[in-house]
């Protein structure tokens, strides 16, 4: 029996279907349950879940979207794999908004701002502390936003926003096999000290870093999925 026709799906009564089906299957991926390269057929993902094709196609567009599944012609869709062209465009992307971001973020930074860093400064520890892996990649994402936010340009909040989907395999692979906890958390601390400060190069230093340390650690996880092809 295929990993696909062993999945059961996460339930929420508060979220559309295809929503539901698009975690289910997010999850299975990141989880690793479901391999780059295996094939996802909405006849037998729609059997394997007990819902329609409907759900199951729309939940297949979403995962495109977040660069997890790809559809090849005459093949359909299918788990897409990581390559590093593909970690260096987007990361290259996040790198260069980061840079204008804590830049503008230092300019506007005030004492609301800074409040609200520090609060999910302190969610980012609680989440490092339980070492749930899906908990701190959101909190991380969290913590990221209100600098985003404090930027007070809705453009970029919104580019970034929309690259957030392709960022989040990345994210989540480098927190679940490579990140060093105590790092990471230095690193967030050591970003809101300069936006303390209002110290642009410094904090400009502080996030290439940590971008460059997620490159590092899934160039690892791209490596070892590549000897295993």
């Amino acid at each position: 029996m295929s990993k696909a026709m062993e999945l059961k799906l996460n339930q929420d009564a508060y979220l559309p279907l295809r929503d539901v089906v698009f975690k289910t299957l997010r999850d299975a991926i990141l989880r690793g349950d479901l391999k780059p390269g295996e094939r996802l057929m909405e006849m037998h993902l729609a059997e394997g879940l007990g819902v329609s094709r409907t759900p199951i196609r729309e939940a297949i567009r979403m995962l495109e979207q977040e660069g997890l599944a790809i559809t090849i012609p005459r093949k359909g869709a299918q788990v897409a794999g990581m390559t590093e062209k593909d970690l260096y465009d987007v990361l290259e992307i996040r790198d260069a908004l980061d840079e204008l971001a804590v830049s503008k973020a230092c300019e506007k930074v005030n004492k609301k701002s800074l409040s609200k860093l520090a609060e999910a400064m302190r969610d980012f520890e609680k989440s490092v502390a339980s070492g749930n892996v899906r908990a701190i990649v959101s909190s991380d994402e969290q913590f990221h936003d209100v600098i985003y936010a404090m930027t007070d340009n809705p453009k970029l909040v919104n580019i970034v926003s929309n690259l957030r989907e392709q960022m989040y395999r990345y994210r989540y692979e480098y927190v679940k096999d490579n990140a060093d906890y105590r790092q990471l958390v230095s690193e967030h601390t050591c970003i809101v000290d300069g936006l303390r400060r209002q110290d642009k190069e410094y904090v400009k230093s502080v996030m290439h870093t940590h971008l460059e340390n997620q490159v590092a650690g899934v160039r690892k996880v791209i490596e070892e999925q590549n000897k295993k092809v």
